[in-house]
């Protein structure tokens, strides 16, 4: 992640940034939830995927990894030394362009991360630490490519506090944001895929998550233009 002294610098451009371009906020159908995010990529459309999480996990999830319970109305899923890997579940759905969006609190954990998923193997993912995120293109295993971290961003994760993840995939481009503040923005071709389910991932003890949505997404008319604006933005981190 950039270095303590790259920060200020980081978070003016940042500053700039956002007064430059405006997030959408949008409605949609009114059996959908209120809270739509406002999004720069994509306007959000049918509601593929709404899940609170207060319940244990549907048929629609798999997965074998980690301790996954429901504590306190939320799902928390931790790590288990036993399985010599991070703690995973994935739920199915398909979407080629969407805007994903739940809230995640750090209860103990060293990381956890928002994963996107091929029919077989993964895709991409969001990688998140108390010190701050990244989104990275996956292991290519057919092609024996090493995962590639398109984008970071160091920002101060609060632990036992709530925050709001909010990522936006069309064609080879991936967008985060979180708390509707700090961003990361990549591109690969190797994210040109249909997509086939999301997952958690948790490394260490303890990320509590609720409230999962995913919207079939819309690109915006004007995404070129704030595209070459977010390009032109990280060339100067």
């Amino acid at each position: 992640l950039p270095s303590n002294s790259s920060k200020g610098k980081v978070m003016r451009h940042l500053i700039t940034l956002a007064l430059a371009i405006p997030l959408c906020a949008w409605t949609v159908d009114a059996g959908s939830p209120k809270e739509v995010p406002a999004t720069l990529m994509l306007q959000p459309g049918k509601l593929l995927v709404h899940d609170d999480l207060s319940k244990p996990f549907g048929p629609d999830w798999f997965g074998k990894p980690g301790k996954w319970e429901v504590v306190d109305g939320v799902t928390r899923g931790s790590e288990r030394s036993e399985d010599m890997h991070a703690a995973v579940r994935r739920r199915n759905v398909k979407f080629e362009h969407a805007v994903v969006v739940f809230q995640f609190r750090f209860d103990g954990a060293k990381a956890m991360s928002l994963s996107m998923n091929a029919e077989k193997g993964h895709v991409c993912r969001v990688r998140v630490t108390p010190e701050g995120f990244v989104v990275q293109r996956d292991k290519d295993k057919v092609k024996n490519e090493k995962p590639v971290v398109l984008d970071k961003q160091d920002v101060k994760i609060e632990p036992e506090a709530w925050h709001t993840l909010v990522v936006e995939m069309s064609g080879k481009d991936m967008l985060a944001r979180l708390d509707g503040k700090a961003m990361a923005f990549g591109s690969h071709d190797g994210l040109i895929t249909p997509k086939a389910s999301v997952g958690f991932t948790v490394q260490g003890d303890g990320v509590s998550f609720k409230d999962l949505r995913v919207y079939e997404g819309t690109p915006l008319k004007n995404w070129p233009d704030t595209r070459a604006k977010l390009l032109a933005e990280r060339k100067q981190k």
